[in-house]
């Protein structure tokens, strides 16, 4: 199974189109159990997840792959060193494990900082100590890739990827990165849940691209396709992917994306909603609209 949980939802309530908030640990459970039985054996949190480290260590996490992100290096901080292995062994306490699949840079410009020849140094080490089996980056850019690869070996990238940005794929970096054995993992396929909403839905701060929506559900509705099985056939398409991220707010909801996905793979032309505008494809911009 290609699919990965996602679990920001599980200490936040996360994403434009979440509307019943942090997902209750009752809940999480049962979204864990459907997961294990579906044959996902991955796991994506973060230690800026809120209280998701702790909950999942709680509810019990033993039969999955922990991938989990360490935080922007403080401004003040004195010891690099020291607050890496404290990071990561608060992390591990916190999910009840002794080693983590992977551990991934939340903001790679870390590595170009003042402070970014020590991170790489205690990084590699953890590694070398077995603490964590790979080291990675999540971006938001393929414009960061370059500069993440000259200064540190990584083994694992998380990207966003979906019908509408489609950069990792426009840049080369996707055959670019598979080519040198990196482990790809995709996030943000249905772009933050816009591409699920209904058109009346989507907030009125997004009309700047209404053509791509109007293009999104009039096909839609025309060929009665489903909106979730076509966001997830496109990046089920490209084999360079290793694993696809999805957030759910219960297991119904995880449910209806395992059917989705495991259907034959239908390659269907949407390259008409590509965009490569940042204000769109880039969340952080959100906030400026």
């Amino acid at each position: 199974m290609r699919l990965a949980l996602g679990t920001a939802q599980f200490g936040s309530s996360y994403g434009i189109s979440n509307t019943t908030g942090q997902v209750d640990e009752r809940e999480i459970s049962n979204i864990l159990n459907l997961a294990k039985d579906s044959y996902i054996d991955t796991i994506d949190t973060a230690m800026s997840y809120g209280n998701s480290e702790s909950t999942l260590g709680s509810i019990g996490i033993k039969d999955f792959k922990l991938i989990t992100k360490l935080p922007s290096l403080p401004k003040n901080v004195e010891n690099v060193d020291k607050w890496v292995n404290e990071e990561v062994a608060g992390s591990l306490q916190r999910l009840k494990s002794v080693s983590l699949y992977a551990l991934l840079l939340h903001n790679s410009n870390d590595l170009t900082g003042i402070h970014g020849n020590k991170l790489i140094k205690v990084l590699t080490n953890l590694r070398n100590r077995n603490l964590i089996q790979k080291l990675g980056v999540s971006i938001y850019d393929p414009t960061e890739i370059k500069k993440i690869l000259k200064l540190l070996d990584i083994d694992i990238i998380q990207a966003p990827l979906n019908l509408i940005d489609r950069r990792l794929i426009r840049s080369g970096w996707l055959r670019k990165l598979k080519k040198e054995s990196v482990e790809i993992h995709v996030r943000s396929v249905f772009l933050q849940g816009i591409l699920l909403m209904p058109r009346e839905l989507i907030p009125k701060r997004f009309e700047k691209w209404h053509y791509i929506w109007d293009i999104w559900h009039n096909n839609l509705a025309d060929k009665k396709l489903d909106n979730k099985e076509e966001c997830l056939q496109f990046v089920l398409s490209l084999k360079e992917i290793d694993r696809i991220i999805i957030g759910v707010q219960n297991s119904m909801q995880l449910r209806e994306l395992i059917k989705a996905s495991s259907k034959g793979v239908k390659i269907r032309d949407w390259s008409n909603l590509a965009c490569y505008d940042q204000g769109l494809v880039n969340p952080s911009e959100w906030k400026m609209l």
